[in-house]
């Protein structure tokens, strides 16, 4: 059994040789196909898939996304099935597939876990999940859980700093921020240590190098600025000023599920499970399922799989 989460921005896939986390583009045409066909060892292969990529706006809507990625992933395992937000198995397209990995995700931690809200932090977004509420969770879309808070729409690589941000203190004056899309969370994180160069692994804004330095300079022109103009200080400022702001809206928003849910804990999950478990006083799933945890609804879509498989 191989576990697929196809995002927009990252193909994730767990097997029995680990975890394997591809940079995967759906808007810039990326092999999707090319890419699985990586882990197809025979047609018969059993696979259990679940996806949030079909909003990429390459499609027109989200079932032609859906469509898309069900016929891809069904050319390289025929035997496909894709878990949709009724927390059922499914052989064909159909508007209960979209977006439904974070489900998987609740789905295979809620009984290990049901007094807890799950953070899930990842390049992109933040899933905020009541654990003891998954009755309720079925059916949730996109958009209903960004009015519940059960979806924050910002992560460690790819969110742009002029989204959280509209002004920064910069020695002493209130600078407002250029709303281009000059940095992303990935400098902010690079810069501050809580990544690695590995771990930056979209394309930075201007698609140059994916270092410290090069990420200094793409913060500077968030303030229109060469990093000579802002100097280290300046920029710095800039990341601590966005990564303050991202860390209160994600460790609020834990805080207010967690209480309007009846929630006791918190676990952490994906790319930013280290840094945010210390910030929201939550248990580091890392330490519990190694590279799993940064692939976790691939991870939870196999389990829920081979969990129901034969009932």
């Amino acid at each position: 059994m191989i576990g697929i989460d196809v995002g927009g921005a990252n193909l994730k896939v767990v097997n029995d040789t680990g975890v394997h986390i591809h940079y995967c583009p759906l808007w810039t045409g990326a092999p999707l196909k090319d890419l699985l066909l990586n882990y197809a060892k025979s047609r018969d292969d059993a696979a259990a898939v679940v996806m949030s990529g079909e909003l990429a706006d390459c499609f027109q809507n989200k079932l032609q996304g859906i469509t898309f990625i069900v016929d891809s992933v069904r050319e390289v395992f025929p035997r496909a099935r894709f878990y949709g937000t009724d927390a059922r198995f499914h052989d064909r397209p159909g508007p209960e597939l979209a977006a439904a990995n974070w489900l998987a995700s609740a789905d295979f931690l809620r009984e290990k876990y049901p007094d807890a809200v799950l953070l899930d932090i990842g390049s992109t977004t933040a899933d905020i999940i009541p654990l003891s509420r998954f009755p309720a969770l079925l059916g949730l879309s996109d958009l209903a859980r960004l009015k519940k808070g059960y979806l924050v729409y910002t992560g460690m690589l790819r969110t742009p700093v002029a989204t959280l941000i509209s002004s920064v203190d910069l020695a002493g004056t209130a600078t407002p921020v250029s709303t281009e899309y000059f940095a992303a969370s990935a400098d902010v994180h690079l810069v501050l240590g809580h990544i690695t160069q590995d771990e930056y692994t979209c394309d930075s804004p201007d698609r140059k190098e994916k270092t410290v330095d090069a990420s200094l300079r793409r913060l500077a022109r968030v303030v229109c600025a060469d990093l000579e103009e802002t100097g280290k200080d300046g920029a710095m400022q800039i990341a601590r000023a966005f990564w303050d702001r991202q860390r209160t809206i994600i460790c609020d928003t834990v805080r207010r599920v967690a209480q309007e849910n009846g929630a006791s804990s918190v676990v952490v999950a994906g790319i930013g499970a280290d840094i945010f478990a210390h910030e929201c006083d939550g248990k580091n799933l890392m330490r519990e399922l190694g590279p799993a945890a940064d692939a976790l609804p691939a991870y939870a879509v196999r389990e829920v799989a081979l969990r129901t498989r034969g009932k």
